[in-house]
């Protein structure tokens, strides 16, 4: 890991934000191969969690471990998951770090009707932080739902 304050700062930015899309990326790379471990350290230990596009309810602070357990539990039924993200924007402040990017993430399961999966496509926003000598990691994350296409229910 790179020390970002010890680098020029127009250097340092460019370091800072490649490292802030690689943890957004590897968030989204180990939840659909179900790595919860991995998924902890792209996490800080409480989260500012807004889910509220696609559930409903009311954004929330909560611990890693409550929201690994939410995906958890809630994904277990689907036997595949793709996230593809892109379009990535970054406002790096010095240990603190604004991102969004597009998302789509699609879902996979068999099912008795046939229509096997669901995308759900819309934006992400995130702030992230790093203390020196460790990597970046979220504290915010709020996903944005433009609209759900296939077999919402996977039923």
């Amino acid at each position: 890991m790179i020390d970002v304050q010890r680098v020029p700062s127009g250097l340092a930015d460019l370091v800072a934000r490649q490292q802030i899309t690689d943890c957004i990326v590897r968030l989204f790379e180990y939840t659909d191969t179900r790595d919860w471990d991995g998924i902890r350290t792209c996490l800080t230990d409480t989260v500012d969690f807004d889910m509220t596009s696609v559930a409903g309810g009311e954004p929330a602070t909560v611990s890693a471990e409550q929201i690994i357990a939410g995906w958890k539990e809630g994904l277990a039924p689907i036997e595949f998951l793709h996230h593809q993200a892109g379009n990535f924007q970054i406002t790096v402040r010095g240990r603190e770090a604004d991102a969004s990017c597009y998302g789509i993430a699609m879902h996979y399961r068999r099912t008795p009707s046939g229509r096997n999966t669901r995308t759900f496509v819309g934006t992400y926003d995130f702030t992230l932080v790093s203390s020196p000598n460790e990597q970046w990691r979220i504290t915010a994350f709020r996903f944005n739902l433009k609209f759900i296409d296939g077999n919402a229910d996977l039923t």
